[in-house]
C-alpha cells in the first residue's frame, strides 16, 4: 500500500495503471453542493492510500518514483501487506457505491455472515448496529478503519 500526498490518489493510481502496475483505489460517490449546483463526485474511500500489488523489485522502485507518492506503508521495517481476501472484500463493498460509510470507531465483533446474492455476492462481513440501524461491517485492520454498508437481511447467510 502506498501513502500519497493529500488529494493525489487518483493521479498516482492513473500513473501506476499507465506503467501496467496492478493497483486498486477504492472510491465512493458523494453528493457535493456548491452555491450554484449539486453534483455527485467520486472520492477515495481511504484518503491518501492506494493499494498496490508488488511482484518484483522493479515494481517497488518504479511506484515510488510516481509523482504524488510519498512512501510505502510500513509495520516496523517491513512493508505492510493487506491480504488478498481483505482487498477482495473492499472491492466487493465498493461495488455498491451508495450508502457506504467509513468509520475509525471500535465495533464489538458481530455475527459473521456471507452475502448470498446481488452485486455483493461472496462478501464476508459482520452485522453490527450503527446509528440505531443494522449495518454490514467490513474491517480493514491495517488502516484501522471499517466500511459500513446497508443491505437487505434476506441476502445474508450465517457462517
Amino acid at each position: 500500500m502506498i501513502y500519497t500526498k493529500p488529494r493525489h490518489e487518483k493521479k498516482v493510481h492513473n500513473q501506476l495503471t499507465d506503467f501496467r502496475i496492478t493497483s486498486f483505489l477504492p472510491s465512493k460517490k458523494v453528493l457535493r453542493t456548491w452555491c450554484d449546483r449539486r453534483r455527485y463526485v467520486e472520492e477515495p474511500l481511504f484518503p491518501s492510500y492506494v493499494f498496490i500489488y508488488l511482484n518484483d523489485r522493479q515494481t517497488y522502485t518504479r511506484s515510488l518514483d510516481m509523482q504524488g507518492s510519498l512512501s510505502y506503508v510500513r509495520l516496523g521495517k517491513e512493508i505492510a501487506r493487506v491480504s488478498d481476501a481483505e482487498v477482495n472484500n473492499i472491492r466487493l463493498a465498493t461495488i455498491q457505491r451508495s450508502d457506504i460509510t467509513v468509520s475509525d470507531g471500535f465495533f464489538e465483533t458481530g455475527r459473521k455472515v456471507v452475502i448470498s446474492r446481488g452485486a455483493l455476492k461472496g462478501l464476508s462481513c459482520e452485522i453490527v448496529e450503527y446509528d440505531h440501524k443494522k449495518k454490514l461491517l467490513v474491517r480493514v485492520s491495517l488502516l484501522q478503519r471499517n466500511i459500513l454498508i446497508s443491505i437487505p437481511e434476506h441476502y445474508l447467510i450465517p457462517i
